[in-house]
């Protein structure tokens, strides 16, 4: 007989996780349970999906929107980035490898991002939905639709974001 796992809920997107207790990240606000799953997620799209380079880049930015963590230099310039990143293939239809050049811009200006209070909620659709995928073209529609709704979420930030994206 399988032991029954306990949930919680997730402190970044408040999805109902597994309550494990292993390491998490050490910035990015998530529950164990929660970043086992996003792990995972990562592994598939590396081995069996073949590295989706657009839903990779996707996925990366819009866990790490959704789960900010708390005010810190590591999270602040994080979700800086990610949101940077989101602005630049949500608005304008940037590829994976641009968004990464835009980042790696987005870098040099760390020192000029401030902390943005996250909205709550941070968008209805999670990790969860992503692991619900049963193959590449169902996984890169979902994480697609995560994207957008997490973009979505930080609605009353675009201003700023785009400012940053400027810089």
């Amino acid at each position: 007989m399988a032991e029954k796992i306990n949930k919680i809920h997730c402190i970044g997107c408040h999805a109902e996780v597994p309550d494990i207790n292993e390491p998490a990240h050490e910035y990015i606000g998530a529950s164990p349970g929660c970043w086992a799953i996003y792990t995972s997620i990562l592994k598939k799209q590396y081995g069996e999906y073949g590295y989706p380079e657009l839903e990779h880049r996707l996925t990366v930015d819009t866990y790490a929107v959704q789960h900010p963590g708390k005010p810190s230099k590591k999270s602040i310039q994080s979700v800086a980035v990610h949101l940077i990143s989101l602005y630049y293939i949500l608005e304008k239809d940037f590829t994976g490898k641009m968004s990464i050049k835009t980042i790696q811009q987005a870098l040099h200006n760390k020192d000029k991002y401030t902390w943005l209070e996250p909205p709550d909620p941070i968008g209805k659709t999670t990790i969860l939905d992503v692991e619900k995928a049963k193959d590449l073209k169902e996984h890169k529609i979902i994480v697609k639709e995560w994207a957008i709704d997490v973009w979505k979420a930080w609605s009353a930030h675009h201003d700023i974001i785009k400012k940053w994206a400027d810089l």
